[in-house]
């Protein structure tokens, strides 16, 4: 991806070391829902998208529904190993890195939304080391990047990258990219209505069918990254072999997959993710169209 010497996102928090610059938090709007437009891709224009991704809860064994209601789990886990450390230059340029990749989305979504009269307001980004607070309770490093929509920030541990190349086999910077937009599409979802009516919802379901709900969430924004995807590539941002890393790494983080990894079979009733064959269609379903209105999973019979 073309990032070097573009503008940076000033809604980054950088608690790293717990160096913060804010540790106020927003309280959560209404979720009133808002309609997403279902026309054709939208011409180019300056550019300047993963909540719940939750890319490795599954592999901890954790329920990421949980975060939804407000908590995250920070005992011990057996699923990953711990995280390794990132020398300070690497993580600094990380950190440029997703400031960057946040700026662009906020065009995108900036733009999207005010082309249909509407007012997109950006989640904050908040970079830590190994755990901080969010309105969704400790923020852990073993729990991967996450969107908690409490205060409506996306929270990752930069050396996650370090861990999605290593443990998950999805390197390159365009993977690292689809992560943090799959996050921010969770954001999407929490401004249209997608995430406050499937909180509202879940009381009355069952295990199973919150699980297939849950589904359809995540599937939406992994669409959601591929819209952003094709407005980067409007914007010339991308590089041979880009798309490739991300449906590489939507590939690695499917249910089935990271289930047969950690016990040698998958149990479908358990899914809540989708499949990797399922992740990788949507997000390439969002590149292909650059539409947000061809991510409507809820309405797919067969996401």
């Amino acid at each position: 991806m073309k990032w070097r010497g573009r503008r940076q996102s000033s809604n980054i928090e950088d608690r790293r070391g717990e160096r913060s610059r804010g540790m106020s938090f927003r309280s959560a709007r209404s979720g009133r829902r808002i309609r997403l437009p279902r026309g054709g891709r939208t011409s180019g224009g300056a550019l300047g998208l993963i909540v719940v991704a939750f890319i490795v809860m599954i592999a901890l064994g954790i329920d990421p529904r949980q975060l939804l209601e407000g908590s995250i789990p920070t005992g011990p886990s057996d699923g990953l190993s711990t995280q390794r450390p990132v020398d300070n230059a690497a993580e600094d340029e990380l950190a440029s890195f997703v400031g960057v990749v946040v700026q662009e989305t906020e065009d995108v979504w900036g733009k999207i939304f005010a082309d249909n009269g509407l007012n997109y307001d950006p989640p904050g980004v908040v970079l830590f080391t190994s755990q901080t607070r969010s309105a969704c309770g400790a923020a852990d490093a073993r729990t991967g990047p996450f969107y908690c929509p409490g205060d409506q920030k996306v929270y990752i541990d930069l050396s996650f990258y370090d861990q999605l190349r290593r443990q998950f086999g999805a390197p390159g910077d365009f993977a690292q990219a689809y992560v943090l937009a799959h996050e921010i599409g969770h954001h999407v979802q929490q401004l249209t209505g997608e995430l406050p009516e499937f909180n509202q919802a879940r009381a009355r379901l069952s295990t199973e069918e919150a699980n297939q709900w849950s589904i359809r969430v995540e599937l939406q924004a992994d669409c959601y990254a591929g819209v952003w995807a094709a407005y980067a590539g409007q914007a010339n941002l991308l590089e041979r072999g880009d798309i490739e890393e991300a449906l590489n790494a939507a590939d690695s983080i499917g249910d089935d997959t990271l289930q047969k990894r950690m016990q040698g079979f998958a149990v479908p009733k358990t899914f809540n993710h989708g499949t990797s064959a399922q992740r990788k269609r949507w997000f390439d379903r969002g590149f292909q169209e650059g539409n947000p209105g061809a991510c409507d999973t809820f309405a797919a019979q067969n996401p």
